[in-house]
């Protein structure tokens, strides 16, 4: 409620709202995955900060999806869930994956912004990997603060004109 109220306060004044829909719940890894990274949870931590009127949201890339069903097993109810929601309306493609963030974003009335993640060895081939799945699954953008910033400011450049490219190639269009 004070989110959504600074939110109200923020477009009264004429500014956009940008929130972090991170899932944070240690029991949330569960059989060896991480459902921090599940399409449903994180699609239903998109729609929550769409309802308190977030402009744009920044969710993480999800990996894989079943999160309110590995959840949902042995003595534990975490919420209501209908099977079809991993037969129908999404696959295991990471574009889909993604596009499920994006529905939840009521279809992109918040636009949808993905990390970038952590540094790493193939920075930059995993951010153009993020682009393209975020660009074809119909978001917005990709932030990726670490993989630009923690370089040298001619690889950070090189990089953030690299994800650029993606969102200004008309040929990379939604899937």
């Amino acid at each position: 409620m004070d989110v959504a109220r600074a939110f109200d306060e923020a477009h009264a004044l004429g500014m956009a709202t940008i929130l972090w829909c991170y899932l944070r719940n240690p029991k949330f890894k569960k059989d060896g995955k991480d459902h921090h990274l599940s399409a449903d949870l994180t699609g239903q931590a998109n729609h929550l900060g769409v309802t308190i009127k977030a402009d744009i949201i920044k969710q993480k890339l999800p990996e894989l999806n079943g999160g309110y069903s590995a959840l949902n097993s042995g003595d534990s109810s975490y919420g209501k869930l209908d099977k079809r929601m991993y037969s129908d309306l999404a696959t295991d493609h990471p574009i889909d994956l993604c596009r499920y963030q994006v529905l939840n974003c009521y279809a992109g009335r918040a636009g949808l912004i993905n990390s970038g993640g952590a540094s790493g060895e193939n920075d930059f081939a995993e951010a153009v990997k993020t682009a393209v799945i975020n660009k074809r699954a119909g978001g917005m953008g990709l932030i990726s603060g670490r993989k630009a910033f923690q370089r040298p400011m001619p690889e950070g450049v090189k990089l953030l004109h690299t994800i650029q490219d993606v969102y200004l190639d008309r040929s990379v269009t939604v899937a």
